[in-house]
């Protein structure tokens, strides 16, 4: 956790989608440290009671949960609509809630293409539609978009999961065009592998071990390509997140900041270098 003091969070109201675990939590955990005033949705009741109990005893001040299955975009309206009332006009929203589920092109049906854009791209644009309108009230304000470095980099796997997070980019850069009138900013983290918990808790037994498997294989290959010979955090997107929220990013919009210890720029290099060669 950041000991970072970021201007002009404190008392602002932080709307967090898919905020009960993962990177989600931790945006949470961070915005909350700042004395911002929380609220996120996800559809994991459980998950999302016992964080809001960790975060009120770690900062004194307990955010605001509100259930949710981000799917049911007249439920994301009630859900955010409840938020304003209960918390006022939002300063910040992060649009975060995804899944990276793997999929091979020849199997895709048409219902888990719909889910996929729906869980990783659909809510996005309409919680941002629902949120600027708040954002027009107070005069402005931040929207922040997760997109991936598997929406900047091409691969096989998880297609369907690319397409939808290179464009959650391209709606990231056309709002923010569309949106700076009002003083509202529209940028994208694009995290690298970033553990998390969700693609091993879909599984279980062998599937679970195939998976497991499979990731530790492909975080072995991430970490050889990655320039900064680490695994990231949760807590690297956080600090990343709360520079775009914050006052000192007041400049910067419609851009798509990488936090992947150097993976995107690291593989271009290579291969220039192999050109060459």
């Amino acid at each position: 956790m950041t000991e970072t003091s970021y201007a002009g969070l404190a008392g602002r109201v932080v709307l967090i989608s898919g905020g009960a675990s993962g990177i989600g939590a931790a945006f949470v955990r961070a915005f909350a440290a700042q004395k911002a005033r929380v609220a996120f949705l996800d559809i994991d009741a459980d998950a999302g009671k016992a964080l809001v109990q960790e975060v009120t005893g770690t900062c004194g001040a307990a955010p605001l949960f509100v259930p949710c299955d981000l799917l049911d975009i007249d439920a994301l309206q009630t859900a955010m609509s409840e938020v304003r009332a209960t918390l006022g006009d939002a300063a910040v929203l992060v649009n975060n809630a995804a899944n990276d589920q793997r999929q091979v092109l020849s199997e895709v049906t048409p219902a888990e293409f719909d889910w996929m854009i729906g869980v990783n791209l659909r809510h996005v644009f309409f919680a941002a539609q629902a949120v600027v309108p708040q954002m027009q009230a107070r005069g402005g304000g931040s929207i922040i978009n997760m997109s991936s470095i598997g929406g900047i980099q091409a691969g096989g796997g998880v297609m369907t999961y690319r397409a939808s997070k290179a464009a959650v980019i391209m709606f990231t850069k056309s709002s923010a065009i569309e949106l700076a009138h009002y003083e509202v900013r529209v940028n994208a983290i694009a995290p690298g592998n970033i553990p998390t918990p969700i693609l091993a808790s879909s599984a279980s037994g062998k599937d679970r071990e195939k998976l497991e498997s499979f990731e530790h294989a492909i975080r072995e290959q991430m970490r050889a390509d990655r320039p900064l010979k680490r695994e990231g955090t949760t807590d690297d997107i956080a600090e990343a997140a709360l520079y775009l929220a914050g006052d000192r990013s007041r400049y910067v919009t419609g851009t798509v900041l990488p936090v992947d210890g150097g993976t995107v720029a690291g593989k271009v290099l290579r291969r220039r270098t192999e050109q060459k060669d």
